[in-house]
Formats: structure tokens, sequence, C-alpha cells
């Protein structure tokens, strides 16, 4: 692979996960539905956020102020980069936010960030060394491409935060904050469990701004012990 930058595509990349914002688009009939979820999108379009899934993580700090001004944050699955913008405006210029994602991030990021193409599931020692360690907190927006299997759904869910509470738990730094979406199914309790273990305190939160008919939820761990 070349040299890591800002966006450099590792060969035979391809879509293991993907952000709220690229979730597939063919849902059958929504009718009244749609027209919230399009409020949603015009109003990050016109707040210059390529995802509505930014609203999600603007109710969660908030609320739990997962992020502060010189913070290092980590955003898994960045693309296509909403949280990632949203994570550099909170940082600031005395901090930094990193993502990481098979994708590009084809939209302006603030100087506070950076977006690297690779692998969460299997970083090389080169993407590692870019990404480094030591961050206040880790956030996780990732999803599995969805079949419409709730079961199947929910265990690849179940997949990607794991990888995602493993990362976190190897990167952060003592007291920093965790943020992971999952798909609620049978693994559910056992990752909360985990979460538990890891961090002082966990939260269960599902933001306004999710649908209302989705099962997916956020589990916030503060202050890794």
């Amino acid at each position: 692979m070349e040299e890591y930058g800002r966006q450099v595509v590792p060969p035979g990349a391809y879509g293991r996960y993907q952000m709220d914002g690229l979730m597939k688009k063919n849902r059958g009939k929504q009718g009244k539905k749609n027209q919230w979820a399009d409020h949603l999108t015009a109003r990050a379009k016109a707040d210059n956020y390529p995802a509505r899934s930014v609203y999600k993580l603007m109710e969660m700090q908030k609320k739990f102020q997962v992020m502060k001004n010189g913070d290092r944050v980590l955003d898994l699955g960045c693309a296509p980069g909403s949280w990632l913008i949203y994570a550099g405006e909170i940082v600031g210029k005395k901090g930094r936010a990193v993502g990481i994602d098979l994708n590009n991030v084809e939209v302006g990021l603030p100087d506070s960030a950076d977006a690297f193409v690779g692998d969460v599931f299997h970083m090389d020692d080169q993407l590692a060394a870019a990404v480094g360690s030591g961050y206040n907190a880790v956030l996780s927006d990732m999803a599995p491409a969805t079949t419409g299997r709730k079961d199947i759904d929910a265990a690849r869910s179940f997949e990607l935060c794991r990888t995602a509470l493993e990362t976190g738990c190897r990167l952060l730094v003592p007291g920093g904050n965790f943020v992971c979406k999952i798909f609620q199914g049978s693994d559910f309790k056992a990752f909360e469990s985990s979460v538990k273990s890891y961090f002082s305190r966990h939260k269960l939160f599902k933001p306004e701004s999710c649908r209302k008919s989705s099962k997916e939820i956020y589990i916030i761990g503060i202050g890794k012990e």
C-alpha cells in the first residue's frame, strides 16, 4: 500500500461497514416516514454536514459531554464525514479528530480533523502508526449493510461493536469516553456488560433524531478505568 495520507485507498478494500448516511436506500414504501428523514437531511445540508447522523452525536454531546476542546477523538467508520466534522469543531485547534473508513471522505474537513482510508478490522502497522493512541474519546456509528433479517443484522452489528470496543479499550486514555451504535438483538446484553466492565459508568441512549422504527441504540461508556 502507498503511504497513508488524508485519503489513500488500500488495494482490495470493500464496503464491510457503512455510516448511517450511506445505508441502503431501497427500503420500500415509506410514505410520511420519509418526510421526517428528509427534513433532517435537508437541515444537515443547510448546516454543511453530509448526513443527518450528525444530529445524533450532537444530542449525545449535549447530554453527556463526551468530547471537549483540546481532546483527541477517534471516529471509526467515519464516512461520509458528519461525525468527524462535528468532532473537529468541538476539539478545536488545540485538539485532533481522526477518522478511519474503507471509503473516502469527500467533504472538506476542519483543520483539526484528518481522515484515513483503511480497515478498522485489520489496521496494519502503517495505519496504526498514523492513527496513534492516547484518545480522549472513541466514536463508532458503524452499521452493517442491512439484509432485512433482524437477527442477521443484529449479529453483524455486534461484531462491529466488539471491534469498536476493543479498539477503544486499546487507544483510550484513562478517563476516556466511548460512544457506539448497536442494533438490539440477542447479543445486546452481553455487549452492554462488556462496556460496563471497562468504564466507570455507562448509559443507553436513543437520540430523538433516530428513526422511531429503528432498532439502533447507542451505548455510552464514560470514564475508562
